[in-house]
């Protein structure tokens, strides 16, 4: 390149090098990818023992905000009674669905919806079960709002802290992991 007065300039690429406006591309591109990953998913910890044995107390769940939600799906959902100003009750909670609109009415949650014996579940409505006997569920607070339903839990989004063990020492009579020995 000739510059001012006739000298000449060069420029020369930097091998490995990156440009600043690639790294920034990069940086936007992940903060927009996160924030879509955010709008479409949540993370929620179980509280209680209403979801046993499926679900332990403190377990985290990754809940998908854009999941239909189908018969037999674990859903978060806003709690219905916390709505009464019950400041113990969590604001959320975890349960499967036992019935979609449109199908029958269980015969367990009947009482607590004042439903007949031929009744279906209304449109817009989900009945929930705990997957523990004596779970707080439809048969206590009855039909739960579609609208007020957070997301689905995605089969195999638990996410468990799993203890740290101490290091075995390492056995070199055979069979073991890393052992060179076959028996």
């Amino acid at each position: 390149m000739i510059g001012r007065g006739g000298e000449t300039t060069s420029v020369r690429a930097v091998p490995g090098g990156v440009g600043v406006s690639a790294v920034l591309a990069a940086v936007i591109l992940v903060l927009a990818g996160v924030r879509a990953l955010r709008s479409r998913l949540a993370l929620v910890r179980v509280t209680g023992t209403s979801m046993a044995p499926t679900f332990a107390d403190g377990e985290r769940l990754l809940v998908d905000r854009a999941g239909a939600v189908r018969r037999g799906d674990v859903v978060v959902f806003r709690n219905p009674t916390a709505a009464l100003g019950a400041d113990r009750d969590p604001r959320w909670l975890v349960k499967r669905v036992a019935a979609l609109p449109g199908d029958p009415v269980p015969a367990e949650v009947r009482d607590a919806v004042r439903a007949a014996n031929d009744a279906v579940v209304p449109a817009g409505s989900l009945v929930v079960r705990g997957d523990a006997p004596r779970s707080h569920d439809s048969r206590h607070f009855g039909y739960v709002p579609a609208s007020t339903v957070l997301g689905v839990v995605g089969t195999g989004t638990r996410i468990r802290r799993a203890p740290i063990e101490p290091a075995r020492p390492h056995d070199d009579r055979g069979g073991g992991p890393g052992s060179s020995r076959a028996g």
